[in-house]
């Protein structure tokens, strides 16, 4: 079976908007990066080969940058011609440097935003990063204002308000440009919030369609005919029907993760998050459709299908993480594929333009929760995974503790993403090796209060003391290709490059670089704090630069980020992570590299 790259501008129409006509035109260009995903088919991949595997070693540093700012630094800097964007966490201040002029500050935005939001942010105050359209630069800020930037001037263009901090709707993701639209999500299922993705328009802000995950046909977008589950229709009240009495109105779902798009068949995917409480008792029924990967059309946001990965999740195994777009022959005939890492612990492949489920196999070994997916056609629990039932919270009971649950609540892989090679064929994926102890309880909501309903305790797996990997995962044949062990989570973002090179960030601080084909170690350094950034690359003047944000934080690192002791706090991982403080400390620095001048 052959892999290629999805083509970024395959099947656009002569109408396209003008919008979407620019940025393709810059999506093209190796020598920028004007999206977090790198392209539309979120490979994460460069065309970039000035560094390779051959010279990597010889990296140095080329220039640094302070934000001025501590927690957690996820996502990577845009740069768009001669200019680098760099944004911040709470409260998202964004730097535009001029590269001629030796990353020079032409401009700073800098919004004001009530620190109230901060409390209500999960898993510290970070953002995963800006969005380039249109000339402008797209900040989606923590407490859901959507702001419009001027690139040249740092203007405003337009804002608007997603949601409300004090019903615990807050933001940490990117947004998603595709053609005259602005697509973004929203967080909060920690405390009850009805999740939704939401399109404005990328000139005026003016809000287009709005998609809930969970609710009535209407609210959610789908048509109960034409929206498809496995191949079937989902039906009338798919996702009422399964949730109790008006759950679904504090079901979560949210939808704080990554968004990709196909151009040829002109849908954007995404996953929705956890159920709201975490204690399944609460919930009965499949909860749909949390936990599910969807495929929207992004002009009308009418969904064309969907796939549940965790149906009655009992573990907070939300869906978020990235949707990586292949193309791939399959009996002879290309099939447009989508692959998906997901916290649960399984590798999914499917067919993205049918959301015919063809892989579900298990990326990191000590995996226990649930046996398989059953990919049995006729088996009534097709699709499904088989839940083992010493590891189900809920035939434990509420106030009781099941211990030894592989992966833990922060998932064998979070939202760090993965990347994909062309050369290889192989997807890199940053993971984390934890288990935990689970204990659910009752909980009543109130809005605007923390609607959790679990006690969790993050663990490495039983006889093991690391918590991470970084795995080279075979998408066609559902295996792992060769792994790299690492003492914590790998929480940064992977690159891989045309020159047959890997970069990841490790929690103590290291930039790593790997032979794509083998794993094997080329070159590390140690930035000023715990790597929790994307590395991203790019070239000015026809010097290639790789880059990343250090500073460390995130969920694996709250503890450090925000002070905590407490081993239960951060959702068990205060406890979990406990080690961390002995090799890394809080900052908040770019960090840019590259080859010795001649």
């Amino acid at each position: 079976m052959k892999i290629h790259l999805l083509a970024l501008g395959a099947g656009l129409a002569v109408a396209t908007p003008a919008l979407a006509e620019d940025l393709m035109t810059h999506l093209a260009n190796p020598a920028e990066q004007v999206l977090q995903t790198v392209d539309y088919a979120n490979t994460r991949y460069s065309k970039l080969d000035q560094i390779n595997a051959g010279n990597v070693k010889n990296l140095q540093v080329a220039w640094t940058f302070s934000t001025g700012v501590l927690r957690g630094h996820e996502g990577s800097p845009l740069v768009v011609g001669n200019m680098m964007y760099v944004h911040t966490p709470f409260p998202n201040i964004v730097y535009a440097l001029d590269l001629d002029h030796e990353a020079k500050i032409v401009w700073k935005y800098e919004p004001k935003q009530d620190p109230s939001v901060i409390p209500v942010m999960c898993c510290d105050t970070v953002n995963r990063g800006l969005a380039y359209s249109d000339n402008a630069i797209i900040l989606h800020q923590a407490d859901t204002t959507v702001v419009s930037l001027d690139a040249k001037s740092g203007k405003v263009n337009w804002s608007v308000v997603n949601g409300d901090p004090k019903k615990g709707e807050t933001n940490t993701a990117t947004v998603l440009p595709v053609k005259d639209k602005i697509i973004v999500g929203i967080s909060g299922g920690e405390f009850g919030v009805q999740c939704h993705v939401t399109a404005y328009d990328a000139k005026t802000g003016k809000k287009v369609w709005r998609g809930y995950s969970i609710g009535p046909d209407d609210q959610m977008l789908v048509d109960p005919e034409k929206t498809t589950h496995l191949g079937k229709p989902v039906g009338k009240d798919s996702s009422t029907k399964t949730w109790e009495g008006d759950q679904w109105k504090t079901g979560g779902g949210c939808t704080w993760g990554w968004f990709s798009y196909d151009p040829k068949l002109d849908l954007m995917y995404y996953g929705s998050g956890n159920p709201s409480t975490w204690n399944p008792k609460q919930r009965p029924g499949d909860n749909r459709w949390s936990m599910t990967v969807w495929a929207r059309n992004p002009d009308t946001g009418v969904a064309k299908w969907v796939y549940q990965m965790t149906p009655h999740d009992e573990w907070d195994y939300d869906g978020i993480n990235e949707m990586i777009l292949t193309d791939q022959k399959v009996g002879g005939k290309d099939t447009p594929l989508l692959t998906h890492f997901d916290r649960n612990g399984f590798g999914y492949t499917l067919n993205r333009a049918t959301g015919e489920l063809l892989v579900a196999e298990k990326f990191d070994p000590v995996v226990n929760w649930a046996s398989k997916v059953d990919m049995d056609k006729g088996s009534k629990t097709y699709g499904r995974p088989l839940v083992a039932e010493a590891y189900s919270p809920e035939r434990t009971g509420e106030d009781e503790t099941t211990a030894g649950i592989c992966p833990g609540a922060i998932g064998a892989k979070n939202q760090q993403p993965a990347a994909y090679s062309h050369e290889t064929r192989l997807f890199y994926v940053p993971t984390n090796h934890i288990c935990m102890s689970y204990e659910p309880f009752h909980v009543t909501y109130t809005t605007g209060v923390p609607f959790v309903g679990a006690t969790v305790g993050l663990q490495p797996p039983p006889g093991e003391t690391r918590t991470g990997a970084f795995v080279a995962w075979d998408g066609v044949a559902g295996r792992i290709a060769w792994s790299n062990p690492e003492p914590f989570s790998v929480w940064s973002g992977a690159l891989a490059t045309a020159g047959g090179v890997v970069f990841y960030g490790t929690l103590e601080g290291y930039l790593k670089a790997v032979d794509a084909a083998t794993g094997r170690e080329l070159y590390r350094f140690k930035t000023p704090s715990g790597v929790v950034g994307n590395v991203m690359t790019y070239r000015h003047r026809g010097r290639q630069y790789v880059a990343v944000l250090s500073g460390v934080g995130g969920w694996a690192g709250i503890g450090l980020a925000a002070g905590l002791t407490d081993p239960a706090d951060g959702a068990g991982a205060v406890g979990g992570y406990a080690a961390l403080s002995d090799y890394t400390a809080l900052g908040g620095q770019l960090t840019v590299f590259a080859l010795p001048e001649r």
